[in-house]
């Protein structure tokens, strides 16, 4: 909105009148405004406007201030004042955008979130799939109610009933290594972890909580963190929501707690990093949360994550003898979050060209596939559904849990008494995208 130079002339902004010069034009363009004053400090005050709109206001303070006198440097004060405006709104955005995306990642929106359906949660959705089969004809009436009972009773127990468990699989995957290590330089392996499969109770949703039961599978068998827990009893998905809500009461992760209204059971409420983090601290377990909240690498790939990946399971191999090819370490696997879904990292590859490769079970692979790596002929195939190249994984954002040491009441203490505990955990991990 600015006056037009004709040659030597200038068309008003207002009436499109044309002037000689720009005396005449400010002398001009003042007749469309009535009863103009100025304060104390020379500001121009409009009392009222003919001919008004508040565009032909913008018109002429812009007028105004372009035919104003200016004072030495004021060019630059006032530029240095708009770019620290625009540097401060583009912080707050990225900080609301970082916010946004932090939620987002641990599952869907939170209207489905939150699990507040007409199907309810694990048992009801059970129950469902089973009604299903009867009416189909796949099951038998005297079944179900046989199945029901059973479900009922492991319900009750808190306990996983086993059927989606396959137990033995890191040590398939270390003969696996030992007979056929096929171009890798080094293989590093978690302790040994249970791998669990979502069941129809859980299907679409129980990632959170099968891996979080793959991770206390290892840490029983883990002796500086068996101490916290009960050897050999896993809890089931409806008893891992009591555990979480209970963690929320004694204080942990508020924000998380508000999210979901504080209530899981009944549910069938996607879980991330931040609810894995609140549970595992509530049994006294140290818990940290990396996120990888940028692309760090060409095709939108994330080399800073797998190199921090084996930096974790390399620990106990550096010094200054070369490690085996294939170590089994006594590390916890790590918990794997991206938008939508969650895995297990249970090893590292690092292949002979020093490219990495991570390991990873998949709650949702199938308890059928899971069982393949017990077999030699069928753990070949397996390992295709292991593997994850860095082409593999591109999604924008990744979260890894790790648990490294165990919590004195002192310690947990602490934690309680701070405010944002999960923030607290939290290292953000980010690297300028390659192009």
């Amino acid at each position: 909105c600015t006056c037009i130079n004709i040659g030597t002339r200038f068309l008003c902004p207002v009436c499109s009148v044309v002037c000689d010069d720009t005396p005449s034009l400010h002398e001009h363009v003042e007749e469309h405004f009535v009863e103009l004053t100025r304060d104390s400090s020379g500001t121009m005050l409009i009392a009222s406007l003919n001919l008004c709109s508040m565009l032909s206001v913008a018109w002429y303070n812009f007028l105004s201030l372009a035919l104003a006198p200016v004072s030495p440097g004021a060019d630059l004060r006032l530029a240095r004042k708009l770019q620290a405006e625009e540097d401060q709104r583009r912080r707050k955005e990225e900080a609301q955008l970082e916010a946004v995306e932090f939620k987002k990642i641990e599952g869907t929106p939170p209207q489905r979130s939150l699990g507040w359906t007409a199907e309810g949660g694990y048992r009801r959705q059970l129950e469902r799939r089973m009604e299903k089969a009867v009416a189909q004809g796949l099951m038998a009436p005297a079944e179900y109610h046989s199945k029901r009972a059973k479900v009922m009773e492991d319900l009750a127990s808190g306990l996983d009933d086993g059927t989606t468990r396959t137990q033995g699989t890191l040590g398939a995957l270390w003969e696996y290594y030992q007979r056929d290590p096929r171009g890798c330089a080094h293989i590093w392996l978690s302790a040994e972890t249970d791998h669990y499969n979502s069941s129809e109770g859980d299907n679409g949703w129980g990632c959170g909580y099968r891996n979080l039961q793959m991770l206390l599978s290892a840490l029983q068998r883990i002796p500086v963190f068996a101490d916290r827990l009960t050897e050999g009893e896993i809890p089931s998905v409806p008893q891992l929501q009591r555990m979480i809500e209970g963690a929320w009461k004694e204080g942990l992760d508020p924000q998380g707690a508000s999210h979901f209204n504080k209530r899981l059971q009944g549910t069938r409420a996607w879980i991330g990093a931040t609810e894995i983090y609140a549970l595992l601290t509530s049994l006294g377990l140290r818990a940290r949360i990396t996120d990888f909240h940028k692309h760090s690498g060409p095709g939108d790939t994330h080399p800073r994550m797998f190199e921090w990946v084996k930096q974790y399971f390399s620990q106990s191999s550096r010094g200054g003898r070369l490690p085996p090819r294939v170590v089994q370490t006594a590390l916890p696997p790590l918990y794997l979050q991206h938008q939508g879904h969650s895995r297990s990292i249970v090893g590292v590859e690092e292949r002979k060209n020093g490219s990495l490769c991570l390991l990873v079970l998949d709650p949702d692979c199938g308890v059928a596939n899971a069982k393949k790596v017990l077999s030699a002929d069928g753990l070949s195939a397996a390992m295709r559904h292991i593997r994850r190249f860095p082409s593999n994984m591109k999604h924008r954002q990744y979260q890894v849990v790790c648990v490294d040491q165990v919590l004195s009441p002192e310690e947990k203490q602490v934690t309680l008494n701070t405010r944002d505990n999960v923030c607290d955990s939290l290292v953000h991990i980010s690297g300028k995208s390659s192009t």
